[in-house]
């Protein structure tokens, strides 16, 4: 109902209305509106997908009765800041509405908005960190980095019981991170990482341009960024590294006990706490606002961006994931947050569950500021200094500005003008490549999994995609993860520089 009218209204001769209509009718779903409709629904939050109005004085109201989850107007606004509590928390809703806009017509829930508990629940994982890393960084701190860390790197590398003289704080922390949780499935974790590798350049592009691009808008969780210094190292690196990491674990084997993912993720845990240690007792940083850094809830936030959004996102691009493989994904992520240091009870099986997670969490973060103007921008114009290799310098120049108008086309699908604009972002681009890429992605993996050895060729094409992808970003560079004593280092702007709050919304 709801996608056959919303194709309607846009021109179906266009690519992007014939792509939308292939999703629409391959996958039987009623409720996958075009982009351009999307939009329209985006500008205003307030009304939903099935249940949205076009035009002015006579205006026509889609009947939707028969579907079979309608999405209603929420009633009056109940959510809000909670006194005694950080005050960040829901200070932003009519922003928060806006962003959160196209996961709830996404979304397959009859109800997700949360009640009174659940988003106090929510505030209060503002105040808390991760006590067992922090453990480990003040140790690190009163030792020093230059005794600790190679204590540090023996435990990872070789165990904690192989480290002469290890101290209790170390020895707790990794009887926690060696002990897999009671739910954790050896064999989910590797159908997972092939799931993940199905999507080739596809997942590279989710994770680039929608999960960490959107992720910018919220201000709170850009605030440690800043103090941090983030700005000033440059988008390349950060997103280099970053592409790193999510190579290493979501290579099959990648989260066995020894193996690149698990030894990445238990450093950027560790990095996780040093920052948290050294950011908190900052005169800039207000904790009254802005609760724990790097707290429980924006982990969360992050932890699901990995999992939620790429899945959401590949399948505006054609890839379309079949259950079990979003079980699996599902799962692999859940063990990453897990290690990461992600609460259990914040921790998701179940892709509708966590896209109510996700839904709940992005309606309590404020809203964009400066520096998400500046960090978008950043990661707009990152192709523009990646180190392509070509022979000829005006190549590299050619391929950069394809490559940054190609990663803007397919932030625009996702992105509304007000989201756009908040980013530092031009608002008169066009989504043309996710238009072509959709049906061509479609062709590709239906055709490629009703052939015999078929899914074989997908995850291994798409895993070789995603390992070259990562070797351009880094150029003649070794791929590496920035280290923990970097972090334990970390550059701090000066008080003068520091961008004051604001509590907008």
């Amino acid at each position: 109902m709801c996608a056959k009218d919303c194709l309607d209204s846009i021109d179906q001769g266009t690519p992007l209305a014939l792509g939308l209509q292939e999703v629409a009718t391959s996958t039987g779903l009623r409720g996958v509106p075009t982009a351009t409709t999307l939009w329209k629904i985006q500008a205003k939050p307030q009304e939903a997908c099935c249940n949205h109005r076009l035009g002015g004085g006579g205006s026509k109201t889609l009947d939707t009765r028969d579907a079979p989850m309608r999405l209603r107007r929420p009633p009056r606004e109940t959510l809000g800041p909670i006194a005694g509590l950080p005050g960040r928390h829901g200070a932003s809703l009519p922003s928060a509405r806006q962003v959160t806009a196209l996961l709830r017509v996404l979304l397959r829930h009859p109800n997700p908005e949360p009640d009174a508990q659940q988003w106090r629940s929510l505030a209060q994982a503002l105040t808390r960190g991760d006590p067992l890393a922090d453990a480990v960084a003040r140790w690190m701190k009163d030792a020093g980095l230059a005794h600790s860390m190679p204590m540090l790197e023996a435990a990872l590398a070789r165990g904690v019981d192989q480290v002469p003289a290890a101290p209790e704080v170390l020895k707790r922390f990794f009887a926690q991170v060696d002990t897999p949780p009671h739910w954790l499935d050896v064999n989910l974790l590797a159908r997972g990482a092939q799931a993940s590798n199905l999507a080739g350049l596809a997942g590279t592009d989710i994770m680039r341009d929608l999960a960490l691009m959107a992720g910018y808008q919220s201000s709170a969780i850009n605030r440690t960024l800043v103090l941090t210094g983030a700005l000033s190292r440059g988008a390349q690196r950060r997103l280099a590294e970053t592409t790193k990491w999510w190579v290493d674990c979501t290579t099959p084997g990648g989260m066995a006990r020894f193996a690149p993912g698990f030894q990445g993720t238990v450093r950027v845990r560790l990095m996780h706490a040093l920052v948290r240690q050294r950011v908190q007792h900052l005169p800039e940083w207000d904790a009254g606002w802005l609760g724990v850094p790097i707290n429980q809830q924006d982990m969360q936030a992050t932890y699901l961006g990995f999992c939620v959004v790429y899945l959401t996102g590949l399948r505006f691009l054609g890839v379309w994931l079949r259950r079990d493989e979003v079980h699996a994904l599902m799962h692999l992520w859940r063990y990453i947050g897990w290690l990461m240091g992600v609460e259990d009870e914040l921790l998701f099986d179940d892709f509708t569950q966590a896209q109510v997670g996700l839904y709940r969490n992005l309606l309590a973060q404020p809203a964009p500021d400066d520096s998400s103007r500046a960090l978008g921008a950043a990661l707009m114009n990152e192709p523009l200094h990646t180190p392509y290799g070509h022979r000829w310098t005006w190549l590299n120049g050619l391929r950069g500005r394809y490559e940054r108008a190609r990663h803007l086309s397919i932030s625009r699908l996702f992105l509304t003008n007000p989201s756009m604009r908040s980013l530092g972002l031009p608002g008169h681009v066009l989504p043309w490549y996710p238009a072509m890429r959709l049906p061509w992605n479609l062709l590709v993996h239906e055709t490629a999994r009703r052939l015999p050895g078929g899914l074989d060729w997908l995850q291994g094409h798409g895993q070789r995609q995603q390992q070259d992808h990562l070797a351009t970003m880094f150029g003649r560079q070794t791929a590496r993860l920035g280290s923990v004593d970097e972090a334990g280092g970390m550059p701090v702007i000066p008080p003068r520089q520091a961008e004051p709050r604001k509590r907008t919304g």
